[in-house]
């Protein structure tokens, strides 16, 4: 018996998608177990590590904090969100009269940060059954503080919270934001990221691609050798700069101003793009996002990118940065790589004055993993 895993519509229509193992209907793709999903595949619910006064945001809390509120409330309307925070009772307080208090969960535990994407488990699907594989987050190469949030997950799994075979990776440093999954055995990734000091030396490109193929049971590893944004902490994370909607699409920030610092590594990143093919032989289908205007503070550019969305089971949430045109393009792009979904989108100015966005503070569960 093969797992089904759920695939998002090209165009909206009835019309199958050819993928390297067959002919199936569009909205569902069988598979053998074990692998690693997709986004899109069913999720039960989505993390949110909350900020608090002993974070990074302490100066700047009460924006931060209405950021996360108007996360959770747009994530509890469709699905479970699962709030990490040593302050239950706190969050409660900020959230009560904004979000679906039943569709809430608590985690009460010690953290370090907010980058959920990061820090949290890492699902494999197993005969329909989930895998949490826990990764060492060392932030980001050893820049900032880790020992609390590199805890989490064996702390929700011991809970009770996170229902799922934990699986020790600790072995291994591995950051969320650094991977994308089409669901289907292929991964994309960064080789500025996953090759970057102290992660994992002395192991070189072929060593970790060797050891993900193992790990997550896959068919191949794209690397994509170009592209950056001003500003990251992460050494160039997959999920900043270009994301799979379904198997055969991808969705990346292009640069088309030719003044702007990012606009060669990131018309190299296009390039390269284009000359990747899916499982089955074929070209991508690409779809470019604007780059968002330059946003300083203390004359530092702060990374924003509209390749930071999180895909939901009934939406897509986006960032916007209060660049009206930008913002409307950017709905455009997504609206189009997702037809049948709400695409919302979450001003996250407040997130990236500490370098990251929307996807990275989030981080999906498949269906039966929170409870």
């Amino acid at each position: 018996m093969g797992i089904i895993v759920g695939l998002p519509s090209r165009d909206g229509s009835e019309k199958d998608l050819q993928l390297n193992f067959g002919l199936v209907a569009h909205e569902q793709v069988e598979m053998r177990a074990p692998f690693l999903p997709a986004e899109w595949y069913t999720q039960s619910g989505i993390q949110l590590t909350w900020p608090h006064g002993d974070t990074d945001w302490a100066y700047m809390l009460p924006e931060v904090q209405a950021c996360f509120v108007q996360i959770a409330r747009e994530i509890a309307k469709r699905e479970l969100v699962l709030i990490v925070t040593p302050e239950p009772e706190e969050v409660k307080k900020q959230i009560a009269d904004r979000v679906n208090m039943q569709n809430v969960r608590f985690l009460k535990c010690e953290t370090n940060d907010t980058w959920a994407r990061d820090h949290g488990a890492i699902t494999m699907v197993d005969a329909g059954r989930p895998n949490l594989l826990d990764f060492t987050f060392n932030g980001w190469g050893r820049k900032f503080a880790a020992d609390l949030d590199n805890n989490i997950t064996r702390r929700a799994v011991d809970a009770g919270v996170l229902n799922g075979t934990y699986i020790d990776c600790l072995d291994f440093v591995l950051e969320g934001g650094s991977i994308e999954s089409d669901g289907i055995g292929t991964l994309l990734t960064t080789s500025e990221c996953l090759l970057s000091p102290n992660r994992n030396e002395p192991m070189n490109r072929t060593d970790i691609e060797e050891h993900l193929r193992r790990v997550f049971h896959l068919e191949r590893v794209l690397w994509l050798d170009h592209g950056y944004l001003a500003g990251d902490d992460t050494d160039s994370h997959i999920d900043t700069l270009a994301r799979f909607c379904s198997p055969n699409t991808i969705a990346y920030v292009q640069c088309a101003d030719t003044e702007d610092e990012h606009y060669e590594a990131l018309r190299k990143m296009e390039e390269q793009l284009k000359t990747f093919r899916t499982q089955s032989g074929e070209p991508y289908r690409l779809l470019a996002l604007p780059m968002a205007d330059k946003i300083e503070v203390e004359g530092e550019r702060l990374p924003a990118t509209y390749a930071n969305f999180l895909i939901m089971n009934e939406a897509v949430l986006y960032p916007t940065y209060n660049q009206p045109e930008n913002d409307r393009r950017a709905k455009e792009v997504l609206q189009q790589a997702f037809p049948s979904y709400e695409v919302i989108g979450i001003d996250c100015r407040a997130l990236i004055k500490q370098h990251g966005s929307l996807h990275c503070v989030t981080m999906q569960y498949p269906a039966g993993v929170i409870k």
